[in-house]
């Protein structure tokens, strides 16, 4: 493919010199957006607004960078991004073409090129009735106990308490009366503010600080826009198997729970429009799926999206640990691609910090603030203001991503020794997924029950959780759900061996 370059106001724009492909790539080096991000946008916009479709190939790495004037490393990160998340697709002899998955074409509604609005797709219903009716609930069996392979834990002896508690100080020494009065529903402003600067950064949001709404935690994100969104016997789509606790809140809601299959590629959307085409909502963990960790692929992304724009449907997306990728950059959200304002994203700091801190944050569309704020008036009014300043400033003075690249690094390793162990230590038929990101990954061993296997290992501090009891239906597999978050490097290999003569001596 030729291309043609521009240079202007120190920016580089690649052009095909194809019709109705171009600009494909722009390059503006006043700004601080890394080259490779630049690069990776520009692509990931070009695919999603159609202007490149499903089989056309793509510039070379080593085309791109002589032609853009660039190394030709920055090109490598962002094609290989876009292979991870399903935009590209490279085959020996073949090139890179855009992924022939893709639906096509793929379309946005939000506004015209003049500018104009384009009507919504499908109605925008919210829940009239705020009832909370009582329904039972399967129970889940875990044992808590800080140890071996708890997936509720982190490394919190790494957590840097010294500046945490200096920040605390500093709080409690610039209180005045009304930092002890009632705060804005929403939450605080400056916290609000640097939770939406750094979720457009890295993670693709799209939102400004008034979308943003602080809450005690990915849970209560949940129940709020549950209460919004859905009424009783409502029915809403969820991934097969899924995150048990998110199941009791619809359950307690009164909704139909429709459970869709997961596999390799995510949530498999085409199961749920064969099990329920007019679902009002779909939950779905996109970049690290629980509990099984696969990642959904742009493929399905944009088909999940078409859905909600067409049924005029909500999804719910929960990004609850998509800081911890190991083999490549964190996978942009799901909201990132919705121009319709049909997502609502919800993020944690539970995994990342501490799970006592409580925090977690909804980022809604803009016109239903007013309800969420009217649902959470009927809750705790607004969250605690204290440990919201503090987090704030703890994000703002640069010690949360220094944080995050220090757990990052060693959760990797963890990851890699528990990894090796299981494969070396197990050697009967076992199937490890979901290692590729976040503090867990699920051990499948279909020859055992799970539930009296989970009951053995907690006499002997080994604290599992069965997968099977993360289906809605008859379990489709057995196995176990194994944390390495709060487990010393040096003891994964003995809890291992200790897990091996749990499994065997059944």
């Amino acid at each position: 493919m030729r291309l043609l370059v521009l240079r202007a106001h120190s920016a580089f724009t690649v052009m095909t010199a194809l019709p109705g492909l171009s600009p494909v790539v722009t390059i503006n080096r006043r700004v601080d957006i890394p080259i490779y991000r630049q690069v990776y946008q520009a692509f990931r916009s070009a695919v999603t607004d159609g202007r490149l479709r499903a089989g056309e190939r793509v510039p070379s790495t080593r085309g791109l960078a002589l032609e853009l004037g660039v190394s030709r490393i920055p090109i490598l990160n962002a094609y290989a991004q876009l292979l991870a998340e399903g935009y590209f697709e490279s085959r020996t002899g073949a090139g890179t073409v855009i992924s022939r998955s893709l639906p096509d074409p793929i379309t946005k509604t939000n506004t015209g090129n003049n500018g104009s609005a384009k009507p919504r797709l499908g109605p925008r219903p919210i829940s009239s009735n705020c009832a909370v009716a009582s329904q039972s609930f399967r129970g889940i069996f875990t044992r808590r106990g800080w140890g071996a392979f708890n997936i509720g834990q982190s490394a919190l002896d790494r957590f840097p308490f010294r500046i945490w508690n200096n920040l605390v100080a500093r709080q409690c020494h610039k209180a005045t009366a009304t930092s002890f009065d009632y705060g804005d529903p929403l939450g605080l402003e400056h916290l609000r503010q640097t939770i939406a600067a750094y979720v457009r950064s890295a993670r693709g949001v799209r939102c400004d600080a008034d979308q943003v709404m602080i809450v005690s935690g990915a849970q209560q994100a949940l129940e709020i826009t549950t209460r919004v969104l859905l009424d009783p016997n409502c029915t809403v789509w969820m991934e097969e198997p899924g995150y048990t606790f998110a199941r009791r809140v619809f359950e307690f809601r009164g909704c139909r729970i429709v459970p869709v299959r997961v596999d390799g590629e995510g949530l498999d959307v085409a199961d749920g429009i064969k099990r329920c085409a007019t679902a009002r909502a779909a939950l779905v963990s996109p970049s690290h799926q629980y509990p099984l960790g696969s990642t959904m692929s742009a493929s399905r992304r944009l088909q999940l999206i078409e859905w909600a724009e067409r049924m005029g449907s909500w999804i719910i997306e929960d990004d609850y640990d998509s800081e911890f990728r190991y083999e490549t950059m964190p996978i942009a959200s799901l909201q990132g691609l919705d121009w319709n304002e049909r997502v609502i994203y919800i993020g944690t700091f539970s995994k990342v910090l501490f799970p006592s801190l409580r925090l977690g944050y909804v980022v809604i569309p803009p016109d239903l603030v007013d309800q969420f704020i009217s649902v959470r008036s009927t809750i705790d009014l607004t969250p605690a203001g204290f440990f919201q300043r503090v987090l704030a400033d703890f994000i703002r003075e640069g010690h949360f991503s220094r944080h995050i690249r220090k757990m990052k690094a060693l959760y990797s390793e963890r990851r890699a020794v528990l990894i090796k162990s299981l494969r070396d230590e197990l050697d009967f038929d076992v199937q490890i997924s979901g290692e590729q990101a976040g503090t867990h990954l699920s051990l499948i061993l279909n020859r055992v029950q799970d539930l009296s296997l989970v009951e053995r290992a907690a006499k002997t501090h080994l604290w599992l959780v069965p997968l099977s009891t993360s289906y809605f239906g008859k379990a489709l597999q057995q196995g176990l759900i194994l944390g390495f978050g709060s487990t010393e490097t040096e003891a994964i290999l003995p809890a291992v061996r200790q897990l091996r003569a749990v499994i065997t001596s059944e």
